[in-house]
């Protein structure tokens, strides 16, 4: 895990201009890790192990977990033990702001992001529909924030050139670049899109922005991951908009297309060369979703040798009642495991290939 920096909303790294891609790096610089670890031989170059898990939030039960390290409990030692790992902050980054006129209102302190990283977490999303919960005051704390953030964080900026900015790093050789966007039409993708002079977050529903984006970080970089926030609460099927989105995410080069809303998992696979990962679930969750199966999750670790998905593997977990993933293991794994597979029957993707 790469040493903290300031600047980190935009591409820019240890101080790196924002139009310059961060210096290669490695998790060698982070906090040791747990010893549960699993070893992992080191891949060949050319090879990036990359792993993701769902919406994560500090908040009610799971407030006191900012206090607790690994702040993301057991499966710490699974994001760790990849190159890259990412989750989405499912939340303000503030203590003042007013609450926008919604029903849900979340937020954290700053300290989270470090949380994040020493759970093993190398970049967020905020791209989201809780991002600006707390209005503008809110959302102006959130970025200087995520300037500040010893992790990158995209999908939300000062304007929409920082919003839509991918993170640009070199890992093994490979150069990796993470971008991110909510397609969920509600009250902050009306309110607060980013746009040339105005803060906010990036908006999937400016397709042909988002594609854009994605082109131009494809021409500069061997691995390019679209992290989304999208789906319907409750559904464990893809939508119509999700899987035009996620073809042309495809058509523009994305290597992989994950994302999270659901608060269920949805199924995985294989577009064509791209990687599709429906929806992630809760991860660290604050209270009990009112949808069947919403406390199964886990973590999703993709193997990219020379820019194609070559292997991908499951880690199945249970959210427990303190909202933290719990792993599973005999019996219950493969229970979840059976269940995740299946959703894959009506996705439209083929199936990925396997870790050995």
């Amino acid at each position: 895990m790469a040493a903290a920096a300031t600047a980190y909303l935009v591409s820019g790294h240890d101080g790196a201009p924002a139009d310059a891609a961060a210096p290669a790096r490695t998790k060698a610089s982070a906090p040791a890790r747990p010893s549960t670890a699993p070893a992992r031989p080191r891949e060949p170059a050319g090879t990036v192990t990359l792993a993701f898990a769902g919406d994560v939030h500090f908040t009610q039960r799971t407030a006191a977990r900012l206090g607790v390290d690994p702040a993301l409990g057991p499966l710490s030692p699974v994001l760790s033990a990849a190159d890259f790992a990412m989750v989405n902050l499912e939340s303000a980054i503030t203590t003042r702001g007013t609450p926008e006129p919604k029903l849900y209102h979340f937020r954290t302190p700053p300290q989270a992001l470090d949380a994040l990283r020493r759970s093993g977490i190398d970049a967020v999303t905020m791209a989201n529909n809780h991002a600006v919960d707390y209005g503008p005051q809110g959302l102006a704390d959130t970025i200087a924030a995520a300037h500040a953030a010893p992790i990158p964080v995209v999908g939300i900026g000062a304007n929409d050139t920082e919003a839509y900015r991918p993170y640009v790093t070199k890992v093994n050789g490979v150069r990796l670049a993470v971008l991110a966007a909510s397609q969920i039409q509600d009250l902050t993708n009306a309110e607060f899109p980013a746009g040339p002079e105005r803060p906010g977050i990036a908006s999937a529903l400016d397709r042909p922005r988002l594609v854009s984006a994605v082109r131009a970080a494809r021409a500069r970089a061997d691995v390019v991951v679209v992290y989304l926030h999208w789906g319907t609460e409750g559904q464990s099927c893809p939508g119509p908009e999700q899987r035009s989105i996620a073809a042309d995410l495809s058509a523009a080069g994305a290597t992989a297309v994950v994302g999270t809303h659901a608060h269920v998992m949805l199924g995985s696979g294989m577009l064509g060369p791209t990687y599709v990962a429906y929806g992630l679930g809760n991860f660290l969750w604050y209270g009990s979703s009112p949808y069947p199966h919403s406390d199964e999750t886990g973590v999703t670790t993709l193997t990219v040798t020379h820019g194609t998905v070559t292997a991908a593997a499951f880690t199945p977990a249970l959210v427990d009642g303190h909202g933290v993933p719990e792993p599973q293991t005999g019996t219950a794994a493969q229970r979840i495991g059976a269940r995740y597979k299946q959703l894959r029957q009506c996705t439209g993707l083929t199936p990925a290939p396997r870790s050995s």
